[in-house]
């Protein structure tokens, strides 16, 4: 009997914590570096596909009320795409004695952007209030703006609370929703939905895990499938996050 009892203690507990509201907040550790892989996948019908990834630091530089300051670096970066019958690697990690020459041309145009130091500001809500990057590298402050996946609503939400956010780029406006599948002790759990206009057309879908204290998105997959002028583009983009 007093072993059930317990049992039921348990299980009582883990029903209130996956029932209660929380408040979500990045909260950023002064000082800290975090870890960020991107992998980013697309496929064009038969005419294209391209697999990417990348790998950044983050550092927080500041931390002030609910502003912080950190500094962005990219430390590996791999490509691998395919187009019309030709193939084109890159890795940064290698020499270029193991890069043919198409990764040899790849390596000198990607240099700048790996060589560059991206400045971010931002607040406790997810929103970027500014970015740098020096030296001004075009398409740098992009891949920095599409590391920002969420924006966390201001009031506290529990299971089935949903919100929104929408993104413009490239003549792409994405909408985003966000509805809270469940809370659990240290991570809340979101499926992600919505839909893309403009220049392209289609469907979004994924999930995103975040730390609650932290408000880290540990693992967040966005998936696209989209319309561009009659041909489908299948986009897919996995991040991982962690403190080093």
């Amino acid at each position: 009997m007093k072993k059930l009892f317990v049992l039921f203690l348990v299980l009582s507990a883990n029903l209130t914590i996956a029932q209660e509201s929380v408040v979500l907040r990045l909260n950023y550790e002064k000082g800290a570096t975090y870890d960020v892989t991107m992998n980013m996948t697309q496929k064009m019908d038969t005419i294209m596909s391209m697999q990417m990834s990348i790998n950044m630091d983050i550092k927080v530089l500041e931390v002030k009320d609910d502003v912080y300051e950190s500094e962005m670096k990219f430390t590996k970066m791999t490509m691998d795409m395919s187009q019309g019958g030709n193939e084109m690697n890159f890795d940064s990690s290698k020499s270029d004695d193991e890069l043919d020459d198409m990764g040899k041309m790849m390596k000198t145009q990607m240099s700048p952007m790996l060589n560059a130091v991206i400045f971010v500001k931002g607040n406790s809500l997810g929103e970027v209030l500014e970015v740098k990057v020096t030296p001004n590298v075009p398409g740098v402050e992009d891949i920095a703006n599409q590391s920002s996946n969420v924006i966390y609503p201001k009031e506290a939400i529990k299971v089935g609370s949903t919100w929104t956010m929408s993104k413009n780029q490239k003549g792409m406006k994405m909408d985003f929703i966000y509805t809270v599948k469940s809370i659990e002790k240290e991570t809340v759990i979101l499926d992600l939905s919505g839909e893309v206009t403009g220049v392209a057309a289609g469907e979004i879908s994924g999930s995103m895990n975040i730390e609650t204290n932290s408000g880290i998105p540990t693992d967040t997959k966005i998936n696209m499938d989209l319309d561009i002028n009659g041909q489908k583009l299948k986009s897919e983009i996995a991040m991982i996050m962690a403190k080093k």
